[in-house]
């Protein structure tokens, strides 16, 4: 590798060494730099008080490293992966609790500048109304009250000596009451609102799956409809391109079907139709796919199979409906019979000419007598017989 080379990849390596590769780690590791970044514009205008004699530039320097040290224990501690045990990983709740006690001192020995704390106070809450549970923020605005009530008695009658005048010490804590609880009302309102929108994604998948089910199932039986088959019927002729793996096709189709619904109504034919998709699914393999093409007409889809293993499924079907009385809410039984057109994927051939050859089958088996499988041109195995 030239020297040019590295010296574009260098930028790279040294991002990579601050806040590694890791997508997750790198977020973590980049709000963690932002929060320091602020920290240490907070740690300038300390400096800058303390440079104009406002306050004595001692318990500023000591104040500094207490801050520095905690801004580097934090990135230790997730840049070294070992925060990544906790519930937190980004360590949100604790840099803001260690942020709010820096604060607070901040507000102690400033002196008559002790003001600058208050917008130290609503930048450091700004990354709780994103980062924190309503619950946490709660605990946060308690704790917040706490650290700064004990802040505020301090400077009153302890640092410096002579303390403030109670008014604007008053003033002062008003405005820190302020930003406490408008902090903890914006963060339940964004999390209320995350929350919402985590509802409606959530009904809007499942709307989505609905309208998905819906364009392609059959509401009556419940099997992939016309739609989804001759989808499943294009991905297996590019698979078959590919593999060359043998496919069949079958049409079934009820015979006299029409005379169930003429004697036993709609009702009656809609419950032979469901009652003929349950028989025909449990006689086939879970890799078959069967559809209500429509009516009474259904196709079953077999890949992998050769023509020895589909003659034999395909006559365990027809002996099952032929076997399978559907009884009638009424009272009584129906007794359905199915004739199969089938036939083999030819090299070249696309699917929807197979599904001809199938139906071309299909209208043999009704002319020699129904109830029977019939095999298209020279697709029936020689060792099968293909009628009942």
């Amino acid at each position: 590798m030239d020297q040019e080379a590295v010296a574009r990849t260098l930028p790279q390596r040294v991002l990579d060494a601050l806040i590694t590769r890791d997508p997750h780690q790198r977020l973590r590791l980049a709000m963690t730099g932002l929060a320091a970044l602020l920290m240490l514009c907070c740690i300038a205008a300390m400096h800058l008080v303390a440079a104009a004699g406002l306050t004595a530039a001692r318990p500023v320097h000591w104040w500094t490293l207490a801050c520095a040290t905690g801004l580097a224990a934090v990135y230790a501690l997730i840049r070294s992966g070992y925060s990544s045990r906790w519930h937190d990983p980004a360590l949100t709740l604790l840099q803001i609790v260690y942020a709010i006690a820096c604060n607070a001192t901040a507000y102690v020995i400033a002196g008559p500048a002790r003001g600058i704390a208050l917008p130290i106070l609503a930048v450091i809450l700004m990354f709780g109304i994103f980062g924190l549970t309503p619950r946490q923020m709660v605990g946060v605005l308690v704790y917040g009250l706490a650290v700064f009530g004990l802040a505020s008695a301090v400077v009153q009658w302890w640092y410096p000596p002579g303390g403030q005048p109670a008014a604007l010490a008053g003033a002062y804590m008003v405005m820190i009451v302020v930003v406490l609880l408008s902090s903890t009302f914006l963060n339940m309102r964004m999390h209320a609102t995350r929350e919402k929108l985590r509802r409606q994604k959530a009904e809007l998948a499942h709307a989505v799956e609905q309208v998905r089910e819906l364009a392609t199932r059959d509401e009556l039986t419940g099997l992939p409809n016309r739609r989804y088959m001759l989808e499943m019927m294009r991905l297996e002729g590019l698979r078959v391109r590919r593999g060359g793996h043998p496919v069949l096709m079958a049409q079934l189709d009820l015979d006299h079907f029409k005379a169930v619904n003429d004697t036993h109504g709609h009702a009656g034919g809609d419950l032979a139709l469901q009652a003929f998709a349950r028989t025909v699914l449990a006689s086939v393999r879970a890799t078959d796919i069967l559809a209500r093409w429509g009516g009474e007409e259904f196709v079953l889809l077999m890949a992998g199979t050769t023509p020895e293993d589909g003659a034999r499924l395909l006559e365990r079907v027809r002996a099952a409906v032929a076997a399978s009385p559907v009884a009638l809410p009424a009272g009584g039984t129906v007794r359905l019979t199915v004739s199969v057109g089938a036939a083999r994927l030819h090299a070249g051939e696309t699917p929807v000419a197979l599904l001809q050859r199938a139906d071309a089958a299909l209208y043999e088996a009704k002319r020699q007598g129904r109830n029977r499988v019939v095999w298209a041109g020279q697709d029936a195995p020689e060792t099968i017989a293909s009628s009942a």
